[in-house]
C-alpha cells in the first residue's frame, strides 16, 4: 500500500489540502511531497530525518562584478558527500524540532530553530522509508559568518562534520563555474534536491536558471578554468 492510502481520509472539517509544489527542474528527479501533518501520520515503519538550511542575502560581488545574492551553508561530511546540517530524528523521544537542534548543537553550536522554519517534506521509498523534513532561516551575514566560526569549534568538526561550505548561486560566462560545478558535486541522500527545491521555492535563483545549471553538468566536462587568476 502507497504511504498516500496509508494515511487514511482526513478529519471531518479539514477541508482539502492545498496543492504542494514541485521542484519541476529537468533532470532531477521528484520527491513525492506531503504535509507536515500527512509525515506525521505514516507509521512505525518510517524513519524521519532533519536538515536545515541557513542562508542570508549577501551584497557582495565576485571579482568586483558578479552578484553573490545569497551565502548559503551546507557542509561537507566525513564520507566526502556534500549536506546540510540535521540528522535522523527518533519520534519516539523528539519532537522534529527537538532532535534537529540537538543535532545541529553538535554541529553548528549556535542556533535553534523552530516549527516557523519548517519549509517541506519529502517521502524517499526505496530500501529505506525515509520522510525527509527541511527546514530553512534567514539570518544575517554577520549572524551566518559566526555560526561558521562556532561550527569549528563544535564537537563533530573534523569528524563527522569536514567544514562548512558556501554555495556559488551564481553561473558565469563560461556556463559551468558558479552553480553549475558545485551542482556536480556528490551530494547525501535528498540533500542535492533540497538545494533545489529551496531555492526555488524562496526565490533565490529562477527557475530558468536552476534549469540551465542542472543541464551544464550534464554535458561532458571542459577543462577547469582558474577564474581568479583570469580576473587578475
Amino acid at each position: 500500500m502507497g504511504a498516500m492510502a496509508a494515511l487514511g481520509a482526513l478529519p471531518a472539517g479539514a477541508g482539502a489540502l492545498p496543492p504542494l509544489p514541485t521542484l519541476g527542474v529537468p533532470g532531477v528527479p521528484e520527491l513525492k511531497p506531503l504535509t507536515r501533518y500527512e509525515a506525521m501520520r505514516l507509521g512505525p515503519g518510517w524513519s524521519h530525518s532533519c536538515h536545515a538550511m541557513l542562508y542570508a542575502p549577501n551584497p557582495g560581488m565576485l571579482f568586483g562584478r558578479i552578484p553573490l545574492r545569497y551565502a548559503v551553508l551546507m557542509q561537507m561530511r566525513f564520507d566526502g558527500l556534500l549536506g546540510f546540517p540535521g540528522g535522523f530524528v527518533d519520534r519516539r523521544y523528539w519532537s522534529l524540532e527537538d532532535g534537529l537542534n540537538r543535532v545541529l548543537g553538535l554541529g553548528l553550536g549556535c542556533v535553534r530553530l523552530t516549527e516557523a522554519d519548517y519549509l517541506c517534506s519529502h517521502l524517499t521509498e526505496g530500501p529505506h522509508r525515509v520522510v525527509a523534513h527541511f527546514y530553512a532561516r534567514q539570518l544575517t551575514l554577520e549572524e551566518l559568518h559566526t555560526i561558521e566560526i562556532s561550527a569549528v569549534h563544535s564537537r563533530d568538526h573534523g569528524l563527522e562534520v569536514m567544514g562548512m561550505v558556501r554555495v556559488p548561486l551564481y553561473t558565469q560566462k563560461d556556463r559551468m563555474g558558479g552553480l553549475p560545478n558545485f551542482l556536480g558535486n556528490s551530494f547525501v541522500g535528498t540533500a542535492k534536491f533540497q538545494l533545489l527545491f529551496a531555492l526555488k521555492i524562496l526565490n533565490m535563483v529562477p527557475e530558468e536558471k536552476l534549469a540551465e545549471a542542472v543541464a551544464a553538468t550534464q554535458k561532458p566536462k571542459k577543462p577547469a578554468i582558474d577564474h581568479a587568476a583570469a580576473a587578475k
